[in-house]
């Protein structure tokens, strides 16, 4: 396969791959070899992946093209996050604990994918049990700075270009902030769209699995096919939406990245005719802070005893400072939070009338320096604690480094949602990506 080959190949969205693949015009162990260049090439200095195997992959892709995959998506390129269960491949967690773990099962989302003719990858670095003691992973654009967390791999393989989609869960921030970080397209859908079964659980009120991707079309039609949610699928040209400019009860908060990143898409929104109208913060917005406190507090201390109880000193220093702090969550603090939100989500209900989606901003600021930690979720968990879909789009570079805003929807309104971030993701034009 020629270099030009391989270029043009690398450049097909993983729509147009599994079209291409599904009629005969491109084979997947092409694709693969193709995709497995790229990691060859960045992953000395990015480190996205726990396990990667060329032999593995080129040998599903040759077993793909043999079967004649014309599956949904036929020769799409796979990320999976380390706190996903798969058979074949080992699944750790992000801890020491679980290093060469096998589970006797696959996730049904890996499961789905390989059912629809997806080529499998392998295993991305998470943070340990996806909470904030950080892996080796660096960020793309710049390796002396964090990726984010904790789908920390799956954001940046997708953002060296190694992957055309990869698996990540959000129980705070870890599939939006991240992908701000990174520069792509990261998709939380409204919880319990994708079956978060075989997922290290922290939270079952909370942990949400979703994708990351080049764009929105292609985690909206990836999202569509493994959930069997054809509507979530974007076609055609989306219309103009109405948008609020939201920036939440801690916009004190927001660094001078942020704050540019949000200024920009508020005027390209504007010059190309959206109506952009600012919402004002409703009160007791920024309760859902402590409410999502009670409710990965009280559930995340059960859900890690066994590690916490048996394994205490193999435990990261982050990992152990985060469970300390959860810990101090009680049984009033869990019961007054679930009712909090109930009644936040019918506040943002009526925030929203007449609106198509908000606005907000997706993290504090680009990529914090370093990699000891993996940025704060302070514009995230309010989203989260609510349970609705929200998407991360780049807007630009700050000091060499992605910056981006974080379209919100309500809840059970993906596709509305998935509708309005494509037609903002195209006035914005990102071109600064490294595929």
């Amino acid at each position: 396969m020629t270099s030009e080959t391989a270029t043009s190949i690398l450049k097909l969205s993983a729509r147009d791959t599994a079209r291409k693949v599904a009629t005969g015009d491109l084979r997947a162990v092409d694709v693969a070899a193709a995709f497995l260049e790229v990691c060859e090439a960045r992953e000395p200095a990015v480190q996205a992946w726990k396990h990667l195997s060329a032999e593995e992959v080129l040998a599903e892709a040759t077993r793909l093209d043999e079967a004649g995959a014309s599956g949904p998506l036929a020769g799409v390129t796979v990320g999976v996050k380390d706190v996903i269960d798969t058979k074949t491949m080992p699944t750790g967690y992000g801890s020491e604990i679980y290093e060469g773990f096998y589970s006797y099962w696959d996730a049904p989302c890996v499961v789905l994918s390989r059912s629809a003719d997806a080529l499998i990858m392998g295993k991305t670095v998470s943070t340990e049990f996806a909470m904030s003691h950080p892996g080796k992973t660096r960020n793309p654009y710049n390796p002396e700075h964090t990726p984010g967390g904790s789908s920390s791999g799956s954001c940046a393989a997708v953002s060296a270009g190694m992957v055309h989609v990869a698996f990540g869960t959000q129980t705070a921030g870890s599939i939006v902030r991240p992908a701000a970080y990174c520069g792509v397209t990261g998709y939380k859908p409204t919880f319990g769209t994708l079956d978060a079964s075989g997922v290290k659980v922290l939270s079952h009120n909370l942990d949400t699995l979703g994708l990351i991707g080049r764009d929105v079309r292609d985690v909206a039609w990836v999202t569509a096919q493994v959930a069997a949610r054809p509507g979530l699928e974007v076609q055609g040209e989306p219309a103009k939406p109405v948008v609020g400019l939201f920036r939440t009860s801690r916009w004190e908060l927001a660094e001078p990245a942020a704050v540019a990143a949000m200024e920009t898409a508020e005027r390209r929104l504007k010059d190309a005719g959206v109506t952009v109208r600012v919402v004002e913060v409703a009160d007791g917005f920024d309760r859902l802070h402590q409410a999502h406190h009670g409710i990965m507090g009280w559930e995340t201390t059960q859900a890690i005893a066994y590690e916490r109880l048996h394994h205490w000193d193999r435990l990261g220093g982050n990992t152990k400072d985060f469970l300390t702090l959860l810990g101090t969550a009680t049984l009033d603090d869990y019961e007054a939070a679930k009712a909090e939100v109930i009644r936040q989500r019918e506040t943002l209900h009526g925030l929203m009338d007449g609106l198509d989606v908000l606005v907000t901003p997706p993290a504090p600021g680009t990529a914090p320096e370093g990699l000891s930690v993996t940025g704060a979720p302070v514009f995230n968990t309010p989203w989260t604690t609510m349970q609705v879909p929200c998407l991360s789009l780049p807007v630009e570079l700050h000091g060499g480094l992605p910056t981006g805003i974080q379209v919100v929807g309500r809840y059970g309104e993906d596709s509305r949602m998935l509708y309005a971030a494509a037609y903002i993701e195209a006035v914005l034009g990102f071109s600064d990506r490294l595929y």
